[in-house]
């Protein structure tokens, strides 16, 4: 497993788990981010990704990709 944050773009991943406190793990859901849904990584700017996730682009800032684990 490894976050997010160092994920190569362009290839789809699998969430494996999700970690920090129990807020942001409900915020990381509502986004669409659950564990054992897919993710893409479409690119990286200044420590902030931009992610496909359900058919859907988001950005989240590198702190919240680090929580995300493939």
């Amino acid at each position: 497993m490894i976050p997010l944050i160092f994920s190569d773009s362009g290839e789809e991943q699998i969430i494996k788990k999700i970690g920090g406190s129990e807020e942001v793990r409900h915020h990381l859901a509502n986004l669409g981010f659950t564990v054992g849904g897919t993710v893409t990584v479409i690119n990286s700017l200044g420590g902030n990704v931009i992610v496909k996730v359900k058919e859907s682009r988001i950005a989240i800032n590198e702190e919240m990709a680090r929580k995300i684990m493939v």
